[in-house]
């Protein structure tokens, strides 16, 4: 029988976001005592630079050289495999990927993947995330290669939403909030797109009973998490 693997996780991008990635991982996890959940190694670290700032204003300090450190502290402890829940920090996966010999799981891939297999019939579909997370296109490139466009807020409500990110890292999450999210993702149904990827673990925390089909790069992650660290598939929904 295949030794179960020890899952590193590159924390703190909010913590908030780290909390509810873990709570995901538990939920998926079957068990019948505690024995059997699996072992995951948390960095919880809100220290890093913002990935903001660096990409998209140029003022920042690049927090690459802080999630380099993180993941080959992580393989020195003894890992198996690294998880980042933070979308906008895969605009440094290659590097992370490169400084360490153990396999790092590339939510953004595992997230295109999925929609593509349960919508595979959907031309357009959009993106809730961080600003960074859609001037670089991280979303975008992968989609383009199955022929998927993105649809993008307007401006003005893609500022709206990275307030939403923000206010959810300082910790807030109250009605309001959720309130505002909700009309947000009507913005975007109403723009053509019939799913919508909650592309910002920070908004992962927030949603819920939404106005549009979603697919959620925190539950997946979550759920390719338990299956690499149990030799399984992750399941399908």
């Amino acid at each position: 029988m295949n030794k179960e693997k020890i899952v590193g996780i590159l924390g703190g991008m909010g913590p908030a976001a780290t909390i509810d990635l873990m709570a995901r991982i538990l939920r998926h996890t079957p068990t019948v005592n505690e024995q059997e959940h699996i072992r995951c190694v948390v960095d919880n670290n809100p220290k890093i630079p913002s990935r903001i700032a660096a990409i998209l204003e140029g003022s920042g300090k690049s927090p690459a050289p802080e999630l380099v450190s993180m993941a080959q502290g992580l393989e020195r402890w003894g890992v198996n495999f690294l998880a980042i829940p933070c979308n906008t920090a895969h605009y440094y996966y290659t590097k992370i990927a490169n400084a360490v010999k153990i396999p790092v799981l590339n939510m953004i891939d595992l997230t295109v993947d999925e929609f593509v297999r349960r919508f595979p019939d959907t031309p357009k579909v959009g993106v809730l995330g961080s600003t960074a997370v859609v001037k670089t296109g991280l979303y975008a490139r992968k989609f383009q290669k199955f022929g998927v466009m993105v649809v993008d807020l307007p401006p003005d409500i893609q500022e709206q939403l990275l307030g939403l990110i923000k206010a959810v890292k300082a910790g807030v999450d109250d009605s309001p909030i959720r309130s505002a999210f909700y009309k947000i993702c009507e913005h975007i149904r109403n723009a053509g797109a019939e799913v919508a990827i909650i592309g910002c673990t920070e908004l992962s925390v927030i949603n819920g009973n939404l106005p549009v089909s979603t697919i959620d790069a925190a539950e997946i992650l979550a759920r390719e998490i338990v299956a690499t660290a149990k030799h399984r598939t992750a399941p399908m929904t």
